[in-house]
């Protein structure tokens, strides 16, 4: 056997690894965009590493777009077999791949109008898909259980458990039948945090004898959580002193119905301020509505919860805006109000906008509540710059920006050694994936010092090959 690393390596994005069996069987794990705007981002996305026809299923960690963003290119690019996934991850990748081709398609756009005005009418950019790609796509998808083997190939079975990510988040093991040894094989996709809101805590791994380990915040821990609600409230109470509007930028899933679910917490206690809040995002909408239908995923605390609220996604005050015009009537709000607004790096979406009419407004606060890519806007609030280029004009940032990295979907550094912690004896290799390149060898280092002396950070298209074990 053989895996090949296909995206995420050495990048926290581009989510691909293709396993090939030694009979030809080709499987890849998750299909995911590069994220990012630049020409590096467009080559990654629009090419490939192998051959789309080729690949006979694919294993899907999770809905997020830098795991499952390419899906219906390589449907668009002759791949014509099943995509397996969780029953919340294949829901949620119907309303994230739409949401996805229409910004395509409206980018396509954007950019012939752009060289027409410059007189360069030749030059076309075409969207990487459609959303009737997606919708053709959709098709392939086989929703499958957790802590289920499920049979994929005759000398394959998969394992899903709940990796307590965002809704639906899965990692997946592999047992693999070769010769007359059987091979387990491990993929964390992206570990989750105990004791988060909503979900459940992240189930462990049966030991593998090979495992490709993610590693986003190998080389850091985040903030003590019981600190989280309070500062969290304070960040709150602070823009309304100053009669600004506090805007955060959110990705879609996992991170803006957690928002959502504390402030509905603050105003069942009496805490909430009683100003607007403002869900400004038709994909977190449509998230939220999609969070309500599987409680199936939801943690004990939020079960219970339910009874005494059970609609933990809405309070008053509370209003998601859906027509553009609705979210452009948001730079006319007078007074304080709260805005979350997708994309998360604000490198896409309505909090592009948000970003340009008051980044420059010193009453303003930016909470910044996850990671952002290099290059994109919420990576230089992020830094601590004092200019951020937005729709090719440079702005001052003089709103106040907060970072809350506990809100983050990822375990940090101790938590993903937690989570691998019964790996340690019999792990064979380990792989580092989904990290920048000094976060992974900060990683490394801690795991080596934990005892595992077989670990690789693979380049991009590097291949290494599985041996079987007696």
């Amino acid at each position: 056997m053989q895996i090949q690393f296909c995206g995420a390596a050495r990048e926290v994005t581009g989510s691909a690894h293709l396993l090939t069996l030694d009979d030809g069987f080709k499987i890849l794990l998750d299909c995911g965009m590069y994220q990012g705007r630049n020409e590096e981002m467009l080559q990654f996305n629009e090419s490939w590493m192998f051959d789309p026809q080729e690949i006979n299923c694919v294993l899907l960690s999770h809905a997020h777009i830098d795991h499952s963003g390419r899906l219906p290119k390589l449907y668009k690019d002759g791949f014509r077999g099943y995509i397996y996934a969780t029953h919340a991850t294949q829901s949620l990748c119907t309303l994230m791949l739409l949401d996805s081709a229409k910004i395509q398609e409206q980018d396509a756009k954007y950019y012939h109008r752009l060289h027409k005005k410059r007189g360069k009418e030749n030059k076309v950019r075409e969207p990487l898909y459609t959303q009737k790609d997606v919708l053709n796509l959709m098709r392939n998808f086989v929703g499958i259980p957790y802590n289920q083997w499920m049979r994929i190939h005759p000398d394959v079975e998969v394992l899903y458990r709940d990796a307590g990510h965002i809704l639906g988040s899965a990692n997946v093991t592999l047992r693999v039948k070769q010769k007359n040894r059987t091979v387990h094989i491990g993929f964390t996709g992206d570990i989750g945090r105990k004791d988060r809101p909503i979900l459940r805590d992240p189930q462990p791994m049966p030991e593998v004898d090979y495992l490709i380990c993610e590693s986003t915040y190998g080389d850091r821990l985040h903030e003590e959580k019981p600190d989280e609600k309070d500062r969290f409230l304070r960040i709150l109470r602070e823009t309304v002193e100053n009669k600004g509007k506090l805007i955060i930028p959110a990705f879609s899933i996992g991170k803006t119905q957690e928002l959502i679910y504390m402030m509905d917490q603050m105003e069942n206690e009496g805490l909430l301020p009683r100003i607007p809040v403002y869900v400004d995002s038709p994909l977190s909408t449509g998230a939220t509505e999609i969070y309500a239908l599987h409680p199936e995923c939801y943690d004990d605390e939020l079960s219970e919860y339910l009874i005494a609220d059970p609609n933990p996604f809405g309070f008053r005050n509370l209003t998601f805006t859906r027509s553009t015009q609705s979210s452009k009537a948001l730079n006319n709000v007078k007074g304080s109000c709260v805005i979350i607004s997708a994309s998360g790096m604000m490198n896409a979406g309505r909090v592009k906008h948000h970003l340009y009419n008051n980044i420059s407004n010193a009453r303003n606060t930016f909470l910044m509540v996850g990671y952002c890519a290099p290059g994109t806007p919420g990576w230089y609030l992020r830094n601590g710059d004092d200019k951020v280029r937005v729709f090719g004009e440079w702005k001052e940032i003089n709103a106040r920006v907060e970072k809350m990295d506990s809100f983050s979907a990822h375990g940090d550094r101790d938590e993903m050694r937690d989570f691998i912690s019964n790996q340690y004896q019999g792990v064979k290799q380990m792989f580092l994936v989904h990290g920048n390149y000094p976060a992974q060898k900060a990683f490394a280092e801690v795991l080596q010092n934990d005892g595992i002396q077989n670990i690789l950070i693979p380049q991009l298209e590097e291949t290494a090959t599985l041996h079987g074990f007696d």
